[in-house]
């Protein structure tokens, strides 16, 4: 009986890892492609219309932010890299060596897998977040790394990110 008892929490537990993971995530269930989210406006744009005007360089928005739990902001940038499985979240530069990760909001739309190396201007929530060893680990095999290098992921890291309610994609 107490194994049957503990075996079943042990399951409970693991269904309750998983679907936090997915929130925080690639949501397979959520990440339907289709036209609808997929599809660039005739301005280059996903997701709600963005307006350039008072977007202000990713590269100071940490500095924006400072110790705000998060703030809501129209940011442009570079992109470093985006989802190679299906354009689920892209990487900004912040001009220091590090990166930071957009995802967008509900899954309603994604970027093409290709957008890496060029300008963007998104709208949405900035805000510090600790992202653990298996998020930054599933982060890395969505962008191709080597089993190697996602073995060498062994801390979780404190850092800026971004949810996007819209994204405009420019060639630079």
């Amino acid at each position: 009986m107490k194994k049957m008892i503990t075996s079943a929490l042990m399951i409970a537990l693991l269904f309750t890892v998983a679907n936090a993971q997915n929130g925080k995530t690639c949501d397979p269930a959520k990440e339907k492609l289709t036209s609808k989210n997929t599809k660039a406006t005739k301005s280059g744009g996903y997701g709600v219309a963005v307006n350039k005007d008072g977007a202000i360089d990713v590269k100071l928005l940490a500095d924006k932010i400072g110790n705000e739990k998060e703030l809501f902001v129209k940011i442009k940038g570079d992109v470093v890299t985006a989802c190679q499985v299906k354009g689920c979240w892209m990487t900004a530069d912040l001009g220091n060596g590090k990166s930071m990760r957009m995802r967008f909001k509900d899954y309603g739309f994604f970027v093409p897998k290709d957008s890496g190396g060029k300008q963007f201007y998104a709208q949405g929530i900035a805000s510090w977040s600790e992202t653990s060893v298996a998020e930054l680990q599933h982060y890395a095999e969505d962008a191709g790394k080597s089993k190697e290098e996602i073995e060498k992921i062994t801390e979780p890291k404190r850092e800026l990110v971004f949810l996007a309610e819209g994204v405009i994609l420019e060639a630079k």
